[in-house]
Parts: structure tokens; C-alpha cells; sequence
């Protein structure tokens, strides 16, 4: 990987949303294949990142393939939702939109899915 990053931003409420970005992780992946990915999740959509949601099959497909997905605490606080609760692979950030910020500040690139 380099120094490079793409942010891909997910927020809203139903399934469908993570699922886009999933897609869109995969298919960044294939065509930036030395660029950093961070697939960071926010809202109520932060619920399907947990282990047993209906989305584990999507989400396992990114394992392997170099795609950070991150919560928002925030976001996971609101959905009561605790970081042991989530699928392995995913990690927590304290605010999506201070990640998305500081990552911006320092080049990276930003798509909202």
C-alpha cells in the first residue's frame, strides 16, 4: 500500500447503504490496487457491521482484500451498539467525521457512497 488513501463514506439507515459501499470497496479495490481504502460507516447503518447481521457475507468478502471498514463510536453509542459486539475485521473510530476530516487534511481522496 501507499500513501495514498480513499476514503469511502457510508451513512444512512437501511442495509442497502452498507451493501453500495461494500460493492464499491470491491469494486476500488480491483481498479487502486496500491491505494489505501477505508470503507467509515455512520449512523444507523452501523448496526449491520455487527457479527450475525445479515451483511457478514458482504463484509466477509472484503477480508483479504486490504479494505479498513470502520465504525463511528458515535453512531454505535446512538444504536447501542458496543465495539465486541461488531464483526471481526471492523474497527471503531471516536467520530466519523473528525476521521473523514483529518484524513482529507492530509490528501487523501473522499467518496460519499
Amino acid at each position: 500500500m501507499t500513501d495514498k488513501g480513499l476514503l469511502l463514506h457510508v451513512s444512512g439507515a437501511d442495509a442497502a447503504h452498507l451493501e453500495a459501499g461494500i460493492r464499491t470497496a470491491l469494486n476500488a479495490r480491483a481498479q487502486l490496487p496500491e491505494v489505501t481504502l477505508e470503507l467509515v460507516v455512520q449512523g444507523p447503518c452501523v448496526t449491520y457491521l455487527a457479527a450475525g447481521s445479515a451483511l457478514v457475507p458482504e463484509l466477509a468478502a472484503l477480508d483479504g482484500e486490504h479494505v479498513q471498514v470502520l465504525a463511528c463510536n458515535n453512531s454505535m453509542r446512538s444504536a447501542g451498539l458496543e465495539a465486541n459486539q461488531l464483526h471481526g475485521g471492523v474497527n471503531v473510530v471516536p467520530a466519523a467525521v473528525a476521521h473523514l476530516a483529518t484524513r482529507q487534511f492530509t490528501g487523501w481522496a473522499y467518496v460519499r457512497v
